[in-house]
């Protein structure tokens, strides 16, 4: 209020307005502030009313000072619309970039589930489950003492049918040849004594001296005897011609049976130790010592790790830019988002499932999936069956 009484109604109005441009404010150098102001009024001086008459009573420093600070005031607003450039620059790009199309796989091998022919109770599994093992490692031992005994039956059974054989061939014995020919020696003898009676009990009877029966009953004695020397005579050449050659196969085939019979046994055995096909890892064990297991049953799950692949379903709008030997990168989370370039290797030949479905009546229709396999190009030892891949499917090279 002092100052309302001091200084003129004039001056104060001039002294609002200089206060309200913005450059007096912040003209520091000029000198020309509000104290200097309000100084030169309070002593009667004359304000200048005029930026030109401001310049003119400035020196030449203030000159270099009031373009600095013009070009200080300026340096935000360059900034700001920098900034928002660079905005609007990403807004539109984010805008009308395409959406990616991310199609996640899952890393698989080869599974082989490992299965006894033969029954029996679990002895020994000396194989651990992680466990690395190479091609013909043992890993399930199968007990079975009724296929063991059956065994040596068969061996047995064998025995007989090869001595059986060698008797064959052999031939007849010299003391069986001995005793054919001697019977037929005598079957001889017999006949020659009913040829003598015959003939006298003929002439006898032709003299009227013998009955006709006792001719009768002697004709047929010597018939007997004749007989009974062919019998002779053929168990004699038997006996010295020994076995026929059929009955030389029967033996033989006899011996090959039995020896087919010890084959099919052998196999059962050789079944109950089960072997790992080729070099793998050990996925799970199954069975435990001591269990009963039926043949056909899973034992141990093998993993080959050897053959890796990645597998895709894909839709079909999305197979159809696709074909053999097509390759592209896909990223493992698992590895640290690592890039592996893989190569198509199988399509399926038929879509299974609908992975994506219509939701209008009309216009869209069901999206079959096809199952892809696509195979490192480099092998990786890290991957493990499980593991998750995925790749822009727009963006794939």
């Amino acid at each position: 209020m002092r100052l309302l009484h001091v200084i003129p109604y004039h001056s104060f109005v001039f002294l609002l307005e200089e206060l309200s441009r913005p450059e007096r404010c912040t003209q520091v150098g000029t000198g020309l502030t509000t104290k200097t102001i309000m100084s030169q009024v309070e002593s009667g001086m004359d304000i200048p009313s005029s930026d030109e008459q401001v310049q003119s009573t400035s020196d030449a420093p203030s000159d270099g000072k009031e373009k600095n600070t013009r070009t200080a005031t300026r340096a935000p607003s360059i900034i700001v619309g920098i900034v928002a450039a660079v905005v609007v620059a990403l807004s539109v790009f984010y805008l009308l970039r395409p959406e990616p199309l991310l199609v996640q796989g899952e890393v698989d091998a080869t599974r082989l589930d490992i299965a006894a022919r033969v029954d029996g109770r679990v002895k020994e599994i000396p194989v651990e489950r992680g466990q690395n093992v190479p091609a013909g490692a043992v890993l399930v031992r199968i007990d079975n003492p009724e296929t063991l005994a059956k065994h040596e039956q068969m061996r047995a059974a064998k025995a007989v049918a090869e001595a059986q054989l060698a008797n064959v061939l052999a031939g007849t014995r010299a003391e069986t040849i001995a005793a054919r020919k001697a019977e037929l020696e005598r079957a001889q003898a017999a006949v020659v004594l009913a040829q003598k009676t015959f003939d006298r009990t003929h002439t006898l009877t032709e003299q009227g001296n013998a009955p006709q029966a006792r001719l009768d009953q002697v004709t047929d004695s010597l018939h007997e005897s004749e007989r009974a020397v062919d019998q002779a005579k053929s168990a004699y050449d038997q006996a010295v011609n020994g076995y026929t050659k059929e009955e030389r196969a029967i033996t033989r085939a006899n011996v090959e049976k039995a020896d087919a019979d010890i084959q099919s046994v052998q196999s059962i055995i050789d079944q109950l130790v089960v072997y790992a096909p080729l070099a793998s890892q050990i996925y799970q064990r199954n069975v435990e010592p001591g269990e009963y297991v039926s043949p056909g049953v899973p034992l141990v799950t093998l993993i080959d790790l050897a053959d890796v692949w990645i597998h895709f379903d894909l839709r079909e709008d999305l197979v159809k830019s696709l074909k053999v030997g097509d390759r592209f990168d896909v990223r493992i989370p698992s590895l640290d988002e690592r890039g592996v370039k893989v190569e198509v290797k199988l399509i399926a030949t038929k879509g299974e499932y609908a992975s994506w479905r219509a939701t209008r009546a009309s216009g869209d229709f069901d999206l079959r999936t096809f199952s892809i396999r696509a195979y490192p190009v480099q092998p990786v030892p890290e991957l493990r069956p499980g593991m998750s891949a995925y790749l822009d499917w727009r963006s794939r090279q």
